[in-house]
């Protein structure tokens, strides 16, 4: 009797419309959290210009290069054990410890650099990174416990745009901090806008609805009715169950969602680091001189972003159409286009800088479809295990945010030759091609049996099938 009067206020809550309530206050706080958090990533790229400029900072090209890179070595640490821990404490708890302790590294770095040189910042740095390596696996434990199913695209993408807009700021920005404060006043800004965060974190952020001191009885019911009706229940507390680790690297849309995963990362970091040294080298366009050069990908990823859940929206109202077409159609828009423009890219003349940056804008902004594509579809395979799920895959996927850039090097032996970057370029496009391709293929978006083992015939006798997919879902 309970459960039938609940599914009646839960379909009158969601008919006569939600409106802003308090999930959409933590994705908020989310979208914040992460712009903090890629300020900081971002900041030593503008800041050591402007450091090396010193004498006891003229370091060569390979020590920068070596400290840039820092910050991903301990990126990769953390990526699985974030995912595992977030379940068991909270994602709220990793998300602040992980922010709290890279705010006040932050802080401190124009110190650690005066006291230690370029080893010191190097050790800071990859401290930062094994700090901020818990956010991704955490966010998705957080989105997962927040968000109702029919609301993962467009608030899941909220909430990680900060990330582009937090670049924007950051680049914005530290070059007109640094000529008026000094490059120490990057870190301090930066590092003590996170600090804040935390302190507001503190007091409103939640890892669940039924945590959250703030969210009315009506969205709590609404939200939990939402995705019991998607997921069903499982024997056990979700931060309970084992995790089916063998079942994770033997699901092919796991799989699949991992290529997809490895393939944007790829064309990413490729285009973000080394296209600027192409651009300058081959086309004689200094774009990392110009702050606003430099932030108009960023920019235009995260107006595209909006766009595209605008769109979302829309396909959601057609009942026709699954919740699996709409992950393998936004992620076709984010690779397929990345993938025909940036082999245009590499046959652009020297001289025709409008199209240049045209390009290299739109091959990044196009991207950002991607967000509602694989980014958000370890949710839809498993709930429970979001988290490590994401873990798992950003952890794999960054691995090529290290391995890109050493393979330009070898390709690129000559940096004003174009018809070696347009080798680099093609093995960007392979990328793209290969990794949708195979999300397009063996891509799903319904709940995978592993979701709830303790129902599954790999523990118990009862095996539990997939969820159907559900056709009004985008």
């Amino acid at each position: 009797m309970s459960d039938g009067i609940n599914r009646t206020k839960n379909r009158r809550f969601e008919d006569e419309g939600s409106g802003l309530g308090e999930r959409h206050v933590q994705m908020l706080l989310l979208f914040f959290g992460l712009m903090v958090a890629f300020g900081m990533r971002v900041n030593l790229s503008v800041a050591i210009v402007a450091m090396t400029e010193l004498p006891e900072y003229n370091w060569s090209e390979k020590i920068k290069s070596l400290v840039l890179s820092s910050f991903f070595w301990g990126y990769v640490i953390t990526q699985v054990p974030a995912g595992i821990l977030a379940r068991k404490f909270g994602a709220k708890v990793t998300i602040m410890t992980g922010l709290t302790v890279c705010s006040l590294l932050n802080v401190l770095t124009p110190l650690c650099a005066k006291l230690g040189g370029w080893k010191l910042l190097f050790a800071v740095r990859v401290l930062e990174g094994i700090c901020q390596g818990v956010l991704y696996p955490s966010y998705h434990t957080l989105i997962s416990a927040w968000v109702p199913p029919k609301e993962r695209a467009s608030l899941g993408t909220y909430a990680y745009v900060g990330a582009s807009f937090g670049t924007i700021v950051m680049l914005a920005s530290s070059g007109v901090l640094a000529s008026m404060a000094g490059w120490a006043s990057i870190f301090y800004i930066s590092g003590g806008s996170g600090c804040l965060w935390v302190v507001a974190y503190f007091q409103r952020g939640a890892s669940s609805p039924t945590a959250s001191k703030s969210i009315s009885e009506e969205e709590r019911m609404f939200i939990e009715l939402e995705q019991t009706n998607e997921a069903g229940k499982t024997e056990k507390p979700a931060e309970s169950l084992p995790t089916p680790w063998l079942s994770f690297f033997t699901s092919p849309p796991f799989l699949a969602l991992i290529a997809a995963h490895c393939a944007s990362t790829w064309g990413f970091w490729t285009l973000l680091t080394q296209i600027p040294n192409y651009m300058k080298n081959v086309l004689g366009k200094d774009i990392k001189a110009n702050a606003l050069l430099s932030s108009l990908p960023y920019t235009v990823m995260l107006l595209l972003s909006f766009v595209f859940v605008w769109l979302s929206k829309i396909l959601q109202k057609k009942d026709s159409l699954s919740m699996s077409f709409n992950r393998k159609l936004f992620n076709s828009i984010g690779h397929f286009t990345p993938m025909v423009l940036l082999i245009a890219l590499g046959y652009v003349a020297p001289g025709q800088d409008v199209l240049a940056v045209s390009l290299l804008s739109l091959t990044v902004g196009i991207s950002a479809a991607a967000q509602l594509g694989f980014m958000i579809n370890h949710i839809d395979l498993s709930p429970n295990f979001a988290g490590v799920l994401m873990g798992i895959s950003n952890g794999i996927a960054n691995v090529m945010s290290i391995i890109g850039p050493l393979l330009v090097g070898i390709i690129v032996s000559d940096n004003k030759d174009a018809s070696q970057w347009r080798i680099v370029f093609f093995i960007a496009a392979g990328f793209y091609l290969v990794g949708n391709g195979l999300f397009v293929t063996f891509g799903k978006a319904s709940i995978q049996s592993w979701n709830n083992p303790t129902a599954n015939s790999e523990y118990s006798s009862t095996p539990q099938l997939e969820t159907p997919e559900k056709t009004s879902e985008a």
